[in-house]
């Protein structure tokens, strides 16, 4: 029986993607399958992915025309038989026994899902980010939490964390709340990881550090913030008020697209009218706030000249 299916999108990561593939193959829990999607690469992704699945039967990987990374995940859900699945970033690096304690630590809790922390490889060209992974440290292991309250928690130490490869989830779970990625945008993990939490009363955090995740110039985290990006998570912010209209939901919108559009005073002037005005008519200005809205239209991005 396969225990765990490790989602791998895959798109011009070939400088690293040796070092992603053998971090998995070299698992200490053998039991494991590793879907591999790749997303319309023009590099040598794909050579490196035939040369892995040479060596190694657990690989299996598709091609797809370039469609994103919720389109990748969702291509590989489809194939996957495990009883939990790992999203994993094709540019990470994981602990050889991480996908051994989480599984053994599912199983003993019987946790819908469970997180864990993480570490950061910063390349020298990208820009660093203000926050950390590190959040198990407010948490008890072997404590079921409800979603909501967790949520909840997490939003008051402003730790709250959205990304999927700090997850080990139980497929069963998922496919009875029946939750795929929402295709089309780019910040899918924020819409996800929310109604995977509040959904579930029985989560479990994990007190060690397993992942290595890379921050670099080229990857979603790495790029300068555009218009796409402040769009994304109007979109999230639009699917999460269909899904719910609780209190936490306002609560989580008001924490991120606050902090979303003061970082927004970073794309270029021309971009901004439309975008605001899409949050006027969506009435998102309540989440955004007046400080972050001034910020947003008053400050502008520092140049520097290098001599």
């Amino acid at each position: 029986m396969i225990k765990v299916s490790v989602i791998l999108p895959v798109y011009n990561v070939g400088k690293y993607l040796d070092e992603t593939l053998s971090s998995l193959t070299q698992q200490t829990l053998k039991d494991i399958e590793i879907i591999a999607v790749n997303d319309g690469s023009t590099d040598n992704s794909e050579e490196i992915l035939k040369r892995h699945q040479a060596s190694d039967p657990r690989i299996i990987y598709f091609n797809q025309d370039n469609q994103g990374q919720s389109a990748a995940r969702n291509h590989a859900l489809r194939h996957a038989q495990g009883e939990y699945i790992y999203f994993m970033d094709a540019d990470d690096v994981i602990d050889t026994t991480a996908l051994q304690l989480c599984y053994h630590y599912a199983e003993r809790t019987k946790a819908d899902f469970i997180f864990f922390d993480g570490e950061i490889i910063q390349e020298k060209d990208a820009a660093p980010i203000p926050w950390n992974y590190k959040r198990t440290y407010l948490l008890s292991e072997d404590t079921p939490y409800k979603g909501e309250p967790l949520l909840n928690f997490m939003l008051d130490k402003q730790k709250h964390n959205c990304v999927v490869w700090l997850l080990f989830i139980r497929r069963e779970y998922m496919e009875r709340i029946n939750l795929q990625f929402y295709e089309g945008i780019i910040h899918e993990d924020e819409l996800f990881t929310t109604i995977l939490t509040l959904k579930s009363n029985n989560i479990y955090c994990l007190k060690h550090s397993l992942v290595r995740h890379r921050i670099r110039q080229a990857s979603t985290m790495g790029t300068n913030f555009s218009k796409r990006n402040l769009n994304c998570y109007l979109t999230v912010a639009d699917e999460l008020l269909k899904f719910s209209k609780e209190p936490i939901i306002h609560k989580f919108l008001k924490y991120t697209l606050s902090k979303v559009f003061y970082t927004g005073h970073l794309i270029p002037f021309k971009d901004k009218p439309a975008v605001f005005w899409r949050a006027i008519r969506s009435e998102y200005l309540g989440y955004i706030g007046l400080k972050s809205s001034l910020v947003f239209w008053i400050k502008r991005r520092r140049c520097i000249t290098r001599v």
